[in-house]
């Protein structure tokens, strides 16, 4: 078995990831700076081995590369490396020292699409700084696996959701208040026709892949992967969903999408929702299923149906009334 750094396992993904790579045997070291607990209780927390490091700040100094590779692991999960230089900084210390990289990246390195859904293959068009650090990251790390044999893997997670998360709602923000009015049976306001969309992912999932992509390693080198459910909601199709769930006749309205974004709660929330529905995204995982036999234990709904009955126990949504 293998020494598997997870950089940010303390995260929503890491609460899956540390304990599946400890079930299976591996000897895991989660570095964090220390000020996030677990979404999930597990035994593997009280076997692992946690590392506080605070990324930026060592960074800042150029040291974090090397306290990682002073780690002496055999694999790197990289979930929080957001821009070239990070990236840029693990790697050239790691050279030669490692089995396997992986770079947690983000489907919002694509921005509007061609055809959907996305393949790896379309070319990405990032609309904002978040998605520009991934890409170019993205980029680097495949020009380095062909010019210098780096073991470098990229993966693209959709809108991650899972037990302790806010899932992204039918208006396109975190806002858990969506939720309590749809259970309240208040009426929702959605943009144009409702039929942009999102593309969910449980956090379960992201886990299973890192660990395919692990496990085969020589189809996963090199290459970059969508990492999502089977198949893109509908803000339309989504918002009906949940109030059935919940026993309530879909009552939904419509503005233009200007209109639209000026209706909801400003501020975070609404560029939230301006960026999720402008991409309006859907991507294909064949890739993932054909490569490294990938398949997602959740649909979309389903992850998100587990999130909000989280929530509502949690008392962060408002509990439906007998």
């Amino acid at each position: 078995m293998s020494r598997i750094v997870v950089i940010g396992g303390s995260g929503h993904v890491g609460s899956y990831l540390v304990p599946m790579l400890v079930e299976l045997g591996h000897q895991v070291v989660n570095v964090s700076r220390g000020s996030a607990k677990p979404y999930r209780p597990h035994y593997a927390w009280s076997v692992i081995e946690n590392v506080v490091v605070d990324r930026l700040e060592e960074e800042k100094k150029g040291a974090f590369g090397q306290l990682i590779a002073d780690l002496n692991a055999d694999i790197v999960v990289d979930m929080i490396a957001f821009d070239l230089n990070s990236t840029q900084q693990v790697v050239e210390a790691l050279r030669g020292k490692i089995e396997h990289y992986l770079f947690c990246s983000s489907i919002w390195v694509y921005g509007r699409y061609i055809a959907v859904p996305s393949r790896e293959t379309d070319p990405v068009s990032p609309i904002d700084a978040y998605g520009k650090g991934k890409a170019e990251s993205e980029a680097w790390l495949q020009r380095e696996a062909r010019l210098t044999g780096f073991p470098a893997t990229s993966f693209r997670p959709g809108h991650i959701v899972g037990e302790g998360w806010v899932p992204t709602t039918p208006q396109g923000n975190s806002n858990p208040e969506v939720y309590s009015r749809i259970i309240r049976g208040e009426t929702l306001t959605l943009p144009n026709l409702g039929h942009e969309t999102l593309h969910h992912v449980h956090a379960v999932d992201v886990a299973q892949f890192i660990i395919r992509a692990i496990d085969n390693r020589e189809a996963s080198v090199g290459e970059v992967f969508n990492v999502v459910s089977e198949q893109a909601i509908t803000l339309r199709g989504y918002a009906e969903a949940v109030f059935r769930w919940f026993g309530k006749e879909p009552s939904l309205t419509f503005l233009p999408f200007e209109e639209w974004l000026q209706s909801i709660e400003q501020g975070e929330h609404a560029r939230i929702s301006k960026g999720h529905v402008v991409r309006s995204s859907s991507h294909s995982i064949e890739k993932a299923k054909f490569r490294l036999g990938y398949q997602p234990r959740y649909g979309s709904l389903e992850a998100i149906h587990e999130s909000v009955q989280a929530l509502i126990a949690s008392g962060q949504v408002e509990k439906p009334k007998s």
